[in-house]
């Protein structure tokens, strides 16, 4: 399962076996959420056992490096030009 980055005690993550979309699991102590990737943005997909404040601050952070998540999953599954051109 590579890991994309950590931050507010989460884990953000693909599994290396994924599916498109393109998208984005979060796992911290208390639960885990999913976002996906709809082509502008990356959108709430489901959550089990995050608090809403931990939404906020995953979903922010997602916002912030949606551009490294979404070429760590282009690299990772050979799509490097899909996304970005370097």
């Amino acid at each position: 399962m590579p890991e994309i980055f950590r931050a507010f005690g989460f884990s953000f993550f693909f599994f290396s076996h994924e599916h498109e979309p393109t998208h984005v699991h979060v796992v911290g102590k208390d639960g885990n959420a999913k976002y996906v990737w709809n082509g502008t943005e990356f959108e709430f997909y489901e959550q089990h056992g995050i608090k809403a404040n931990d939404l906020k601050k995953t979903k922010m952070m997602i916002d912030e490096n949606s551009d490294i998540i979404i070429r760590h999953w282009n690299k990772y599954f050979g799509k490097e030009a899909d996304y970005y051109e370097d």
